[in-house]
């Protein structure tokens, strides 16, 4: 095991080897190639639910069934309805760079990319659903997709049913936030052709 946390070929020797707390206390910073290799070892469970933010392992809340009602009911919707050349992947890893990644609950990319190549400057629409984690979504994650350029983000509150809709990123946030009810149809900025209707979706 030892080995594995000293292997040069899992961390960038850019990457400081901790953080810092709020409280002052450092941190071991580990970067995404070491999560990977913790989780192939079976040493992290493959099935447990977390990102890695800034280096910090940041556990993700359980998710309610409003969350998974709405989230399949998108799923359908965004199969049917999302043009032909973009294509959208669901709960993956994305790696935002050497000590971050997040998973979204959607991200949009053009067919022509490929999930392979999932990386900032690829991804167009993150879409995060949020039951209990609303603040998180519209507070901490937001700003951490802004500072990696996405070009707009989502964040429907599953409990309300309304769309935070971000736009215009930048290292201080999004620079355009507003809010789409229910009954109103969400229109992409990024991925033309894309929206949807919270209140029109079928549910299961």
């Amino acid at each position: 095991m030892n080995q594995l946390f000293r292997n040069p070929d899992l961390r960038s020797p850019n990457l400081p080897l901790t953080t810092q707390a709020a409280e002052g206390l450092a941190r071991r910073r580990w970067s995404v190639a070491e999560i990977e290799a913790l989780v192939k070892a079976g040493v992290l469970d493959e099935n447990e639910r977390f990102e890695l933010i800034g280096g910090e392992i940041v556990p993700m809340n359980a998710k309610g069934i409003r969350h998974e009602v709405l989230k399949s009911a998108l799923i359908y919707h965004f199969v049917r309805t999302a043009p032909a050349e973009f294509v959208f992947a669901g709960e993956t890893t994305f790696r935002l760079s050497d000590d971050t990644f997040v998973e979204p609950d959607f991200v949009f990319f053009r067919k022509a990319d490929g999930l392979a190549a999932l990386a900032p400057k690829t991804a167009l629409l993150a879409v995060e659903v949020a039951d209990s984690s609303l603040r998180w979504d519209l507070g901490r994650k937001a700003l951490i997709y802004a500072h990696f350029g996405i070009p707009e983000m989502w964040v429907i509150d599953a409990v309300k049913e309304t769309t935070h809709v971000h736009t215009a990123p930048g290292l201080e946030g999004y620079g355009s936030i507003r809010e789409v009810a229910a009954d109103a149809e969400v229109q992409s900025m990024a991925i033309p052709g894309l929206s949807v209707g919270l209140a029109k979706l079928e549910r299961f």
